[in-house]
């Protein structure tokens, strides 16, 4: 009876440890929304609340207002044929000029363009859309690139409010001291599907706001899992495929 008893009291003090310790780790372990606050905090994201900001990209002029839950993203350019080719994406929908004649456009024409100035945006003003009400996050762990710190979190969409890419995957990587989002990763589903990777350049503030460019790799791997990009950059087995720059660049207050 003495040995059971003994033998209890030991298992139950091993289960004991476990718990708390199994607890302490929960505890200690980082929290995605705090990782993705400290980051808006570091970025200024707060000041895109109410902004406009103005960029050339690829020869492409876009502008994207934004009051609280009220936006408008435009952006002009001129077509092959010289006509001057403005299209608006806005709370109310989609509208494409043409010379200053609004065009009719079917309704699968709407979404590709709309989804077109809608993606320019959003990796514009990354991380500021991160704590949208669809977002949901995930934390990964740790990793070091170019021997700095960072913690990954993957970022997924729900259904409902996630828009037409809902099923896209991100991860993004946070310095654990400076809490600047300095890589992200993600995969996608049109035209064919893939991934890529980008290393953010050419940091500056604009209007208080932390804006950047960004080197896009990829992997020869279509399937490449996105969390292990940061491996694979510093191993040096990706491909650069592009350089995304924002030129004449500009941010102000509503």
């Amino acid at each position: 009876m003495r040995l059971f008893l003994n033998h209890t009291f030991s298992c139950l003090l091993y289960f004991g440890l476990l718990l708390s310790f199994t607890s302490c780790s929960d505890a200690d372990k980082p929290d995605a929304q705090t990782i993705v606050d400290n980051a808006l905090l570091a970025h200024g994201s707060q000041q895109l609340d109410r902004s406009v900001v103005s960029f050339t990209f690829r020869d492409i002029k876009y502008r994207a207002l934004r009051d609280n839950g009220a936006f408008v993203y435009s952006r002009t350019f001129t077509d092959s044929t010289g006509q001057r080719v403005h299209d608006v994406l806005s709370n109310s929908g989609f509208k494409r000029t043409v010379n200053d004649a609004e065009v009719a456009l079917d309704d699968e024409k709407q979404q590709a363009y709309s989804a077109s100035i809608n993606s320019v945006v959003y990796f514009a003003l990354l991380p500021y859309f991160l704590n949208d009400a669809a977002v949901q996050k995930e934390y990964l762990g740790e990793a070091t690139i170019k021997g700095e710190p960072y913690y990954k979190v993957k970022v997924t969409f729900a259904q409902e409010g996630g828009g037409d890419d809902f099923e896209d995957e991100y991860v993004y990587w946070f310095h654990k001291e400076r809490h600047t989002m300095d890589y992200l990763a993600y995969n996608f589903k049109e035209n064919g599907g893939g991934s890529r990777f980008r290393e953010a350049t050419n940091t500056r503030e604009a209007g208080g706001v932390r804006m950047q460019d960004y080197n896009n790799y990829k992997s020869n791997d279509q399937d490449f899992p996105i969390q292990n990009y940061d491996r694979a950059f510093e191993a040096g087995k990706l491909e650069k495929v592009s350089e995304i720059n924002l030129e004449q660049l500009q941010v102000s207050g509503l």
